[in-house]
C-alpha cells in the first residue's frame, strides 16, 4: 500500500521538480501506475500506526542523567551503568536519540537564501493576559501565535491560534501560506509536535504533516534538537515582535490581538531592513514568483469528526459544547470547525453555526434550538399523554323512585 511519505514526495517531484512519471518510479522505487495513481489523488492515503511502548522507556531518565554529565559516553558504558540486560541495538537507538541534545551546538555559518526557496516556521508565546470571554484570560504558555518568514525578501507574517494541536496549527499554517499566496519550496520547523520530530539521525514527519506538505507539493524540514540558528530568522521575528509590538499595547479579545498585529506587520514589511538593505516589501514579488503556486484543491483543515446527534443536541469541541437544532437528534451530524466558527451539517444541511469559544468548559446555545427544543418536546408530550377519560352522564335518581312507585311516599 502506498503511505503517506512517498504519496507527498510523488507530488513533490511532479509539481515542483517536474520529473516525468517514469523518473519518478525510478527515484521513489515503485511502479509507474501506483505513481500515477498518488498524482491523481487529492487526498493522502489514509494510514494510522499505533504507538508501542519500548522496554528502554523504564532506564531512559537515568540515560539521560548520564548524557547530560557525559555527552559523549559510548552506549555500552551506558549499557553498562543502568545494567541494561537486553539487546544493545534496542538502547543505542534511544541514546542516539537523546545524545543531540546533551552535546555542545555547532557553530552556524552565515547563510544565504535564494528566492522562493525557504520559509521558517514557530510559535511565539507573548507574555501576556489576554481575555477570551465568559470572564477567563489565557497566558502565555496558552496563547501561541503562528509566526512565518520568508528567507529570501524577510516577508513576516504571524497568526495568534487558539491551541498549539494539529487541528488549529495547519489551519494557522494554511491561513499564513495563502495570505503570502504561494508556497515556499521548504518549510522549516523545530521539533513541533503536531509536526514531527527527530528520531535515531533523521527527522519524521506526522501523517498530519506529510499529507499538508503533500497537498502543497513541498519539502519540511526539522531542524536539529540544540540548533536554534538554523532558524534564526524566525527567532529574530520574536525579538523583534517583544520589544516593538507588545509594549504600551492592551487587548480585548483574539480578535482584536489578531488585528493589530496585523496592522504592525503591514507596516513592519514596508520598513527598511538593515541586513538587506531595503524593504522586505521591494523583494517579496520575487521571492513569490520563484515559489510554487498555491494547489488547485485546498487542503484539509481545522476540526472534523462525525457522531450521532444525542438528546441534549450538544456536540463537544475543544473543551466546550455547542448547541445543535435538536430536529437531527439521532441522526448523523458532520462537524467541522476553524480558527473562527464551528459549523454542523446534516445530510448537506447547516444545522449549527457558531462563533468558536476561546474559553474552556463554556456551553453555547443558539436561542433558536433552545425554542425549538421546548416545541418539539411539547409535541412529544401531547403524543404520548393517555387520553382524557370521557365524562359519564349521572342519572338522576327520581327516575327510579318513579319507575318502582316510590315518588308518592315512603313504601
Amino acid at each position: 500500500m502506498l503511505d503517506v511519505e512517498d504519496w507527498a514526495e510523488i507530488r513533490r517531484l511532479r509539481r515542483s521538480e517536474g520529473m516525468s512519471i517514469s523518473q519518478i518510479a525510478r527515484v521513489v522505487g515503485l511502479a509507474r501506475n501506483t505513481v500515477k495513481t498518488a498524482l491523481n489523488s487529492e487526498a493522502p492515503p489514509k494510514y494510522r500506526r499505533e504507538p508501542a511502548g519500548s522496554l528502554v522507556d523504564a532506564v531512559e531518565p537515568r540515560i539521560r542523567e548520564l548524557l547530560k554529565a557525559y555527552p559523549t559516553m559510548p552506549a555500552t558504558v551506558i549499557a553498562e551503568r543502568v545494567g541494561w540486560p537486553y539487546s544493545i541495538r534496542t538502547l543505542s537507538a534511544r541514546v542516539a536519540e537523546l545524545r543531540p541534545v546533551y552535546l555542545p551546538p555547532d557553530p552556524a555559518s552565515r547563510t544565504s537564501y535564494v528566492a522562493g526557496e525557504i520559509a521558517q516556521c514557530d510559535f511565539w508565546f507573548p507574555d501576556i493576559s489576554l481575555p477570551v470571554g465568559f470572564g477567563q484570560s489565557r497566558t502565555a504558555t496558552a496563547l501561541p501565535v503562528l509566526t512565518m518568514v520568508a528567507g529570501y525578501s524577510r516577508w513576516a507574517s504571524a497568526v495568534l491560534v487558539p491551541t498549539r494541536r494539529a487541528e488549529d496549527l495547519f489551519t494557522g499554517w494554511w491561513q499564513l501560506i495563502d495570505t503570502l499566496g504561494a508556497v515556499p519550496r521548504v518549510l522549516v520547523w523545530d521539533g513541533e509536535g503536531a509536526i514531527g520530530r527527530w528520531r535515531g539521525k533523521r527527522s519524521e514527519l506526522t501523517a498530519d504533516c506529510q499529507g499538508f506538505r503533500g497537498t502543497l507539493a513541498t519539502k519540511v524540514l526539522i531542524c536539529r534538537p540544540g540548533d536554534p540558528e538554523a532558524k534564526g530568522l524566525v527567532e529574530r521575528l520574536h525579538d523583534y515582535l517583544e520589544r516593538s509590538f507588545l509594549p504600551g499595547r492592551e487587548f480585548t479579545s483574539p480578535d482584536d490581538f489578531n488585528t493589530q498585529l496585523r496592522e504592525f506587520l503591514a507596516r513592519a514589511n514596508t520598513r527598511h531592513h538593515r541586513r538587506l538593505g531595503c524593504r522586505p516589501a521591494d523583494r517579496v514579488q520575487a521571492d513569490r514568483a520563484a515559489m510554487l503556486v498555491l494547489p488547485p484543491v485546498p487542503p484539509v483543515v481545522g476540526w472534523h469528526h462525525s457522531t450521532r446527534l444525542p438528546r441534549d443536541y450538544y456536540v463537544r469541541l475543544d473543551a466546550n459544547d455547542y448547541s445543535v437544532h435538536p430536529e437531527v437528534i439521532g441522526r448523523r451530524i458532520e462537524v467541522a470547525a476553524d480558527l473562527h466558527r464551528v459549523r454542523v451539517t446534516c445530510d448537506g444541511r447547516l444545522v449549527a453555526d457558531h462563533e468558536r469559544a476561546w474559553a474552556k468548559h463554556q456551553t453555547i446555545t443558539d436561542p433558536a434550538h433552545l425554542v425549538a427544543a421546548r416545541v418539539l418536546r411539547r409535541e412529544r408530550l401531547e403524543l404520548v399523554r393517555p387520553a382524557a377519560t370521557p365524562e359519564v352522564e349521572q342519572r338522576d335518581l327520581a327516575v327510579y323512585d318513579t319507575a318502582l312507585g316510590l315518588d308518592g311516599g315512603v313504601a
